[in-house]
């Protein structure tokens, strides 16, 4: 057969060239499509278009999609350091509230309590219904509610007025923080793009906490209580307008359900277990309405974890913990909120109560603490995640938060704030910057797109839990140990030798489960709603 050759036209030409440019540079480098599985191509070589030397287009596209992803990076950030913020910002302002509003104390502590009850209890409906109906779309309405309800709060004229605001905005938070750390995973792909994301993450986290002992002073004194509410909705207004900009992730919705009994029985079992720790902590742990309590978030808990082996259609499906490697972050998430819950609440009542500082020189006083996070954070973990492996930097991170730990466990009534705070406070942050990147990309790496939502209120849940669990157990410990000596130090002291242990326990966890290897790792041909992949064993046990 006689094969016939044709030259092609011009316009031709400049048709083909037209598919070339836009099949080169369809997809920013380090940001990748929030509806598609994660896919480190930059360690597997997958991509012959961003490593041609020769291809023009890379560099320019290259510095398109670095602007893109640190706006997206700093617009997620910027939320997450609004939510913090709330969780420490009214502390300082509980008196002034007191005094204005006629509060008595049992109504006083739901302030805070209704925020982290709220919060802590919806975190994984919130990650679902993310997943599920889209990312930036729950991230906006998140935000939204948080604003109004915020706005609520400081315009508030009676005490159940602003407890059920307080309750709407940990609500709110609780949609918003996992769709954005989400939002942050999806458009990152695994390896030195979502370390680099994640560092920040936790670094925004440390920040506002910190901040927001700070600025609740401040705001407080100067401006009055409801300013610490008031703040909130001109930022929430600037964030809302640029949220359009971010990834149009679709939602799951059409592939999947949301499972209304899995939600409830996991939103309750958890509300029942915050609100019982609270009541034990304040009431006794063998007060009826304690016990009654925490059987009834046991009794939830059980029935949820059975109900989502049976369910078609599971808001957690088991098999993402099925992985040693998630199950050991996990775990070691549960402590650490344990630990940083205890000692940024003794240290503040120590330096306070014993060594008289005002709630403001309180506040300045931690600045080197979450300075520390943030340097050790950015600049630090996510430069020896190349070099080390996650289960290193855990085990070096947990070394340092009990180090931190048992220092701050020798202090006295007659010592000083540089010799012996400061340099707890700085080894625990130290190992706080190593840690938490550390256990969030052991969480969410390796887990498919339409999980992610979930993957991220799985971070989030186990630290706050683990903090309700840990402050309710250390409170209580202190606690007996003044009473019974007469003497707030030694209270102080038995807490932080008990957070000792839990990061002895936490590493020992960490060594023993990290060290297994991935049963299943998914496959390049593997469909994007199939089973959830563990972390590599590059990833988490070997360099």
């Amino acid at each position: 057969m006689q094969h016939i050759w044709t030259v092609p036209s011009a316009r031709q030409m400049q048709s083909i060239c037209a598919r070339c440019r836009r099949t080169a540079i369809e997809v920013p480098a380090g940001v990748v499509d929030a509806d598609e599985p994660v896919r480190n191509t930059a360690r597997t070589g997958d991509s012959p278009v961003a490593d041609h030397p020769k291809n023009d287009a890379t560099p320019r596209h290259a510095a398109s999609g670095s602007q893109r992803t640190a706006f997206v990076v700093s617009l997620i950030c910027t939320a997450q350091f609004v939510l913090q913020l709330d969780f420490s910002i009214v502390n300082v302002a509980l008196p002034s509230i007191q005094r204005e509003l006629g509060m008595p104390a049992a109504e006083l502590q739901w302030i805070v309590t209704g925020y982290a009850l709220a919060f802590g209890s919806l975190l994984l409906a919130g990650g679902r219904l993310a997943d599920l109906l889209g990312r930036r779309q729950v991230l906006a309405l998140g935000l939204a509610l948080f604003g109004i309800a915020s706005l609520a709060c400081g315009l508030a004229q009676w005490p159940i007025m602003l407890i059920i605001a307080r309750i709407v905005q940990g609500a709110a938070g609780a949609m918003a923080s996992p769709a954005a750390l989400s939002l942050l995973t999806t458009t990152n792909a695994e390896g030195a793009a979502r370390n680099r994301a994640l560092a920040m993450w936790q670094a925004t986290t440390a920040a506002g906490a910190t901040a927001g002992i700070v600025a609740g002073g401040l705001l407080t004194q100067y401006l009055g209580w409801r300013a610490v509410f008031l703040i909130n909705p001109p930022v929430i207004a600037i964030m809302l307008a640029l949220v359009p900009r971010l990834p149009a992730a679709k939602g799951f919705g059409s592939r999947g359900t949301i499972d209304v009994r899995g939600a409830l029985l996991v939103t309750t079992g958890i509300a029942a277990l915050i609100f019982g720790l609270g009541s034990g902590q304040q009431h006794g742990f063998t007060a009826p309405d304690t016990l009654v309590t925490l059987a009834l978030a046991v009794f939830l808990t059980t029935g949820f974890v059975f109900a989502e082996k049976r369910s078609a259609a599971p808001m957690l499906p088991l098999s993402i913990l099925a992985e040693p490697a998630r199950r050991a972050a996990i775990a070691a998430m549960l402590l650490i909120g344990a630990i940083l819950a205890g000692y940024v609440y003794f240290a503040s009542l120590y330096l306070q109560k014993v060594l008289g500082f005002s709630p403001v020189a309180t506040g300045l006083a931690l600045v080197p603490s979450t300075a520390t996070v943030v340097l050790v954070s950015t600049l630090g973990t996510r430069r020896l995640l190349a070099r080390f492996s996650i289960r290193g930097l855990l085990l070096a991170g947990l070394a340092s938060m009990g180090a931190g730990q048992l220092w701050l466990a020798q202090i006295t009534a007659g010592a000083s704030y540089p010799a012996a705070v400061l340099p707890g406070l700085v080894l625990t942050a130290a190992g706080v910057g190593l840690a938490l990147p550390a256990a969030s990309i052991a969480i969410t790496s390796g887990v498919r797109a339409g999980d992610q939502g979930l993957a991220g209120a799985l971070f989030t849940t186990s630290q706050q839990t683990g903090a309700a669990v840990g402050l309710a157990i250390l409170a209580t410990a202190a606690a007996a140990t003044s009473g019974h000596s007469s003497s707030l130090v030694d209270g102080y002291r038995l807490s932080f030798l008990i957070a000792t242990g839990l990061a002895v326990l936490a590493a020992i966890i960490v060594a023993l489960q990290l060290s297994s290897k991935p049963h299943r790792v998914e496959t390049e041909h593997q469909h994007a709603d199939g089973p959830p992949a563990a972390p590599t064993e590059a990833q988490l046990d070997t360099k």
